[in-house]
């Protein structure tokens, strides 16, 4: 019996091997990350804007707190604005002008005062306003071409649609950041007042007053 060796295996199982590997080596674009936290997170960047206006021994004139006025409406002040007054003087009476102005758009003015470029001479009063805005870079990521997951990985888009809607809706953009800081004071601390207040009521019965005795007479 003659034995015919195929002289043709060997390159044959070579390419199929290469093949394989080229394959493989396709799916390095697809991303590692096997965590359910998406690598797209809001970016929170800050600009800021200001304004001089003349000050006085009284603080600000009728016209420049007009002037402040019609800036704010023209800066669409809204709420997570900071608005912050730097003036060398430190004029109690220009800081409550310009917190009456800031007070009709429903703003506070902020203690902290940015550092701006330029110098601010006496009789003049910087109001600055900081405006924070989040977005989510790179995103949509359509970099993955590729429907293999051998890595078990999140896409490579994962993440953007829900970080972007939030990065748009967020009022105030640095509370992704560092959240909401508030008084102490919640609304269920301040329902609980009005409870212990009915508890600790001495009954009607014994002489309390948390029943208001009523007459169905005329004039009693």
């Amino acid at each position: 019996m003659t034995h015919v060796r195929n002289r043709f295996t060997r390159p044959l199982l070579i390419s199929a091997t290469l093949g394989l590997t080229l394959a493989l080596s396709g799916c390095g674009g697809i991303p590692t990350n096997r965590l359910l936290t998406s690598v797209h997170q809001p970016e929170v960047s800050h600009a800021s804007f200001t304004l001089d206006l003349t000050t006085g021994p009284g603080g600000l004139s009728v016209g420049e707190q007009n002037r402040l006025d019609g800036w704010f409406e023209a800066m669409n002040l809204r709420y997570g604005d900071h608005v912050a007054v730097d003036d060398p003087l430190r004029s109690e009476a220009t800081r409550a002008a310009v917190e009456q102005v800031v007070s009709r758009h429903g703003l506070l003015v902020s203690r902290d005062v940015p550092v701006t470029e330029g110098y601010v001479n006496a009789g003049t009063a910087r109001i600055v306003i900081t405006r924070a805005q989040a977005t989510v870079p790179h995103c949509p990521d359509w970099s993955a071409n590729s429907d293999n997951n051998l890595h078990n990985a999140t896409s490579s888009n994962f993440g953007c649609a829900v970080n972007g809607n939030l990065a748009a809706m967020v009022a105030d953009p640095d509370h992704l950041i560092a959240g909401a800081r508030s008084s102490g004071q919640t609304v269920v601390m301040s329902s609980n007042k009005a409870i212990d207040a009915y508890r600790s009521a001495k009954p009607s019965g014994d002489g309390g007053a948390a029943v208001k005795k009523t007459s169905t007479q005329g004039g009693n």
